[in-house]
């Protein structure tokens, strides 16, 4: 198990390096920059080169890349081109907001996407399977932000029960919590209802009613156990995509969360603060499907023997 995890927090060598060379070539390649709202309307060009020269956008792109990773390497994610705040600190301030919302919306997809589809899946066919199968349809088809903007109308505009936007409290969070876990729950109940289909006429469990055991211990223990593994990466991702910060939501509901970040940093060019926060939200979307893969050794036992060293017997000495 130790060897699988290491080897996995290796790939991530990789993938950094990947993500942050794309992620700093195409703001590199877009028109204009962050310097560009520095300059004075009566700059001379002698002021201008001078600019350029402070942070080194005189010099080729793969040098300045070169020069951020090595200053990443030794924990120096530098300096906003805007404000000039400490980026590891401008990231890790709005880190909680991102993982409030990413938790509360995945508690409200599993509540409702998992006997959601456990129902229909035992009632394969039936009028309730049909409406089931029709209302995850339109839940995945349905755009985020557009059930947000219906969220704010309704419950901000129509009956202002709910704040609107910012993070002022408890009620701030319900309907980017709502909005974000209506999202992730059609999805959820499909591959929940496809999973449970998969194992409700498995032998073992005409067994486990041959024995007397009660329906509901069946289906929520023995079927549902079986079933998990889809279940369980279909919740992951979408944990993981809710990490690496739902830019529309937090956008839509002005969420400070780090999406609405690496949004802002991209939409004014301030290529330090965009590849660092993309950086980190890659780090921790590794990490989180990495706990999703050590999760599935604790739900199917099978799974975690392939990790665990068989001991070899050792001989007697006659």
């Amino acid at each position: 198990m130790i060897r699988y995890i290491i080897k996995r927090l290796l790939y991530l060598i990789p993938v950094v390096l990947c993500v942050s060379f794309l992620i700093y070539a195409l703001l590199d390649l877009t028109p204009g920059s962050a310097v560009d709202s520095m300059i004075p309307n009566d700059a001379t060009q002698e002021m201008v080169d001078e600019i350029y020269a402070q942070y080194d956008l005189d010099k080729p792109m793969l040098y300045r890349y070169v020069k951020y990773m090595f200053n990443f390497v030794q924990g120096d994610l530098g300096k906003s081109m805007i404000s000039g705040e400490n980026i590891l600190q401008m990231y890790l301030t709005r880190l909680p907001n991102t993982l409030l919302l990413a938790v509360s919306s995945l508690f409200i997809a599993a509540i409702l996407a998992i006997p959601m589809g456990i129902h229909a899946a035992r009632h394969a066919g039936t009028l309730t399977d049909n409406l089931t199968t029709v209302a995850t349809l339109v839940g995945m088809s349905m755009p985020a932000f557009w059930l947000g903007l219906i969220l704010l109308f309704v419950f901000s505009y129509v009956l202002p029960i709910f704040p609107a936007s910012g993070n002022n409290g408890f009620l701030s969070y319900i309907l980017p919590a709502v909005c974000n876990g209506l999202s992730m729950m059609a999805g959820t109940t499909r591959q929940t209802r496809s999973a449970m289909l998969e194992v409700l006429h498995a032998d073992y469990l005409r067994t486990a009613r041959a024995k007397g055991v009660p329906e509901k211990r069946v289906i929520w223990k023995h079927a549902l156990g079986n079933a998990m593994i889809p279940i369980l990466t279909t919740l992951g991702s979408n944990l993981s995509s809710s990490l690496a910060g739902s830019v529309v939501i937090e956008s839509v509901f002005a969420w400070p969360g780090v999406g609405r970040l690496t949004a802002e940093a991209i939409m004014s060019r301030d290529v330090t603060l965009a590849c660092g926060s993309v950086i980190m939200t890659t780090i921790l979307y590794v990490v989180m499907q990495l706990i999703v893969d050590l999760a599935y050794a604790f739900v199917d036992p099978r799974i975690k023997a392939r990790y665990v060293r068989a001991k070899k017997p050792r001989r007697r000495v006659a």
